[in-house]
Formats: C-alpha cells, structure tokens, sequence
C-alpha cells in the first residue's frame, strides 16, 4: 500500500471522526460539564445565602436572647419592689392594727376602771349610809335621801 494513499485514509477517518465528535459527542458531553458547573456554581451561592442566613438567624437568637434576659432581669426586679411594697404594706398594717387593739385594750381598761370607780362610789356611798344610820341610830330612807346620796357619789 501506498503511504500517501493510507496517510490520506487516515486523514479523512481522522476527520469523520472529529466531525461525529463534534456533531453529536462533543455537545451533550458539554451541556452536561455546563449543567455541572452551573449545579456547583447554584450550590456554592446558595451555600453562602444560607451562611449569611444562619449569620442573621444568630444574631436575631442573640438579640433575643438579650431582650429575653433583660426581661426577666425587668420582672425579677419587679417582683422584688412588689415584695418589698407588700412587707411594707404588711408591717404598716400590723402596726396599725397593734395600735388599734391596743387603743381598744386602753379604752376597755378604761371603762373597766370607770365602773370600778362607780361600783366603788356606790359602795362607799352605801357605807356612808350605813355608817350615817349608825350614828343617828335611826333608818335614812334612801328614795327620800336619793338626792343627798348622788350629791356624795359625785364628789366621791
């Protein structure tokens, strides 16, 4: 065989070759590299939405958590001046309660003294009549002498 004529075979093979890899190789073989180049590309952005959202989310939770605290810290505080106003209340209304018993207590004591005092002006009064009857050796009549008697209790 003659190396030109083969040289030549080989030629128009080589390029048959090129041209059905080119017509129907070479296009889908690229559409699938562009497809994968665009999935990674799609991935890689959507890899860094979702870092600049977790970044967001996270400082969203902090700021959340911070108010969070802060409002707890708000209540506890809170809680603690309602309990101080209500011992405060308390104490105020158990001393004012004390000096109610105890103006009571005073104003019974008072009124206990008060009707001992009669009840010893009575009896001093009744002594006196007793003692007066002895002396005159004689009966008072006491509904006739009644104004003589309170005239001695009130002084009494």
């Amino acid at each position: 065989m003659n190396l030109n004529a083969t040289l030549f075979a080989q030629f128009v093979v080589f390029f048959i070759l090129a041209w059905f890899t080119m017509k129907f190789v070479w296009p889908p073989l690229m559409k699938a590299l562009d497809e994968r180049a665009q999935k990674i590309t799609e991935g890689l952005a959507a890899a860094d939405r979702g870092k600049a959202e977790m970044a967001a989310a996270e400082k969203r939770a902090h700021a959340e958590l911070s108010s969070a605290r802060d409002e707890g810290q708000k209540r506890i505080n809170e809680a603690e001046k309602r309990g101080l106003l209500i011992i405060e209340e308390a104490k105020k209304t158990a001393s004012d309660e004390a000096a109610r018993i105890i103006a009571a207590a005073r104003a019974d004591a008072e009124q206990q003294v008060t009707r001992a005092r009669e009840e010893l002006r009575a009896q001093v009064a009744t002594l006196a009549v007793r003692g007066a009857e002895q002396i005159l050796k004689r009966e008072i009549n006491a509904s006739a002498h009644a104004e003589l008697l309170n005239q001695m209790k009130a002084e009494l």
